[in-house]
């Protein structure tokens, strides 16, 4: 049974909250009380997406999203039916009541079920030349960058690691050797790597193409130059929960206009809305395939966006998973030297989240 202070939340909580809760109780949920502890319902990581992808935000209130009707158990029950109970409704997490409906505790079945190092490979995409950071990727690959002390693609690999994913598949091209040399196999950092070696620039998606064994099992599939602060398994478990062929990450941006918008019909104007913002929601670069989708990729230059659109003619199902947590895409000078500030707010050995809306 786990101590469930830490992940104690009340209903006037906003995501942004719950979600710190979640990622740094690592355990995947919230226990939503009253004032006298007594349970009104749980929170998953699950139950946030979804609230995300239908037009809340990290600001927004959790009220909406709670379910009120969790299992629970007592405090005796045999570990035996706890087990059967977990099984037989596809949960991992068991809130424990006293009599009077306070929680004392949380059973979690995860770490039984599930082992504790996953075998799912993992892809980062490393090829690229980095033209617009230039001069600084002159002599080293983007992903070689130091940020925190770091390279950029050290950060991903310990992100994965954390989160119980060990084996690597790096797509070199560009200055190869100098992340070959720095990485090796893998093993000084406590993973195995091993390496596609681009002749001509593969794009995000062509060099999957290049893969001398098909995965068994879903993969990962990231591009080398981000910062993101998730714990990956939460991306996995949507992934299966939505038996879904291949998953993306997606990110809300937000674009303030500075005028007022008209709208209208023929000639007519038939409404005026004041410096607007628009929310879109745009491709992060990480994603999640299932090892057919590999069929569908040429041997040529080919990006993951023009794999999702065929996917999408070829009726695959394909799903988002919106983020929460902090991302940064270190495409320019600009993003380098906003990595460096922000990398050690986001990134201590902690499961912390991003507290606002980058746009």
């Amino acid at each position: 049974m786990k101590n469930i202070e830490k992940i104690k939340i009340t209903l006037n909580a906003k995501i942004k909250e719950a979600l710190k809760i979640i990622s740094d109780g690592r355990i995947q949920i919230a226990i939503v009380v009253d004032k006298k502890g007594k349970l009104l319902g749980t929170l998953t990581d699950g139950d946030i997406r979804r609230g995300l992808l239908n037009g809340l935000n990290v600001d927004s209130s959790i009220r909406s999203l709670v379910f009120k009707k969790p299992i629970t158990v007592k405090k005796n029950e045999s570990k035996k039916k706890i087990l059967k109970i977990a099984i037989s409704k596809n949960i991992y997490q068991i809130p424990v009541v006293d009599s009077t409906g306070k929680v004392i505790s949380v059973h979690v079945l995860n770490e039984l079920i599930k082992p504790k190092n996953k075998s799912n490979l993992v892809v980062i995409m490393a090829g690229g030349k980095g033209m617009r950071l230039r001069p600084l990727t002159k002599h080293i690959p983007k992903p070689m960058l130091k940020v925190g002390n770091k390279p950029i693609i050290q950060t991903l690999i310990e992100k994965f690691d954390q989160s119980g994913y060990k084996n690597f598949l790096i797509c070199v091209n560009y200055k190869s050797k100098v992340i070959k040399d720095y990485f090796g196999d893998g093993s000084k950092f406590g993973v195995s790597i091993k390496y596609i070696e681009e002749k001509i620039r593969m794009g995000t998606a062509g060099s999957l193409s290049l893969l001398r064994k098909k995965p068994k099992d879903p993969f990962f599939v990231i591009n080398g130059d981000l910062l993101i602060n998730l714990d990956f398994e939460k991306m996995l478990d949507f992934h299966f929960e939505h038996n879904s062929k291949a998953t993306m990450c997606i990110n809300e941006y937000n674009i303030d206009s500075p005028y007022g918008e008209v709208k209208l019909d023929n000639e007519n104007i038939i409404s005026i809305k004041e410096k607007p913002k628009h929310k879109y929601f745009v491709n992060s670069g990480i994603y999640i395939l299932d090892p057919e989708c590999i069929g569908l990729i040429p041997k040529k230059f080919y990006d993951m966006t023009s794999l999702f659109k065929k996917m999408i003619v070829n009726k695959y199902k394909i799903v988002s998973f919106p983020l929460g947590e902090y991302w940064l895409d270190i495409g320019r000078l600009n993003d380098f030297k906003k990595a460096n500030l922000e990398y050690n707010n986001f990134f201590n050995n902690k499961m912390n989240i991003k507290l606002e809306n980058k746009s």
